[in-house]
């Protein structure tokens, strides 16, 4: 889903149909998906669950990607977190059923910034400041809040995952302590 223009998403204009206060939410997940492609291509498998010196492996930073943003719309949407999603936080920074696969992950992600992409795409702007609940203890937030840390946490754990990827790719020596 790499793009061949070498301009940061942000810098090649409007995304069609997207919501004017949402463009950013909306070029930061396309870039950090664009990025992630990218490195991510030709990831050796024996190194996704690495964590050199000590710091969360690829493999948890692809879950965990994949997992923020699902959990994030759909408090958005004022729902509770499913069965399914408290199992998959559950298991973030583990393989849950062997063997995992990096295109696997990468496929995961690329999917879960479609379906945020597309409820961006239908979010009504006078919405956005609406309040939302956060986790179990129904934390304040509003709409835009949510989708905004959405973008700013998916851009976090995407700079450490490229970090991780590249010292592990690169074979450099680490020190635990």
């Amino acid at each position: 889903m790499t793009s061949s223009d070498p301009r940061e998403v942000w810098l090649r204009g409007p995304l069609p149909d997207m919501p004017s206060l949402l463009q950013p939410v909306a070029h930061a997940l396309l870039q950090a998906r664009e990025e992630l492609d990218k490195l991510l291509l030709d990831f050796p498998e024996d190194l996704l669950w690495e964590r050199p010196a000590g710091v969360a492996s690829v493999g948890f930073h692809l879950q965990h990607l994949t997992g923020v943003l699902d959990r994030l719309f759909t408090y958005a949407r004022q729902e509770a977190l499913s069965p399914a999603q408290l199992q998959a936080l559950s298991v973030e920074g583990q393989c849950p059923q062997p063997p995992c696969h990096v295109a696997d992950l990468v496929r995961a992600f690329d999917q879960q910034v479609d379906q945020a992409l597309a409820e961006l795409r239908a979010t009504d702007e006078t919405t956005l400041s609406e309040p939302r609940g956060v986790g179990r203890a129904q934390l304040p937030s509003t709409k835009l809040g949510l989708f905004v840390h959405a973008a700013e946490h998916t851009m976090r754990h995407l700079g450490q995952l490229l970090v991780t990827a590249r010292v592990l790719q690169a074979g450099l020596p680490f020190r635990t302590a």
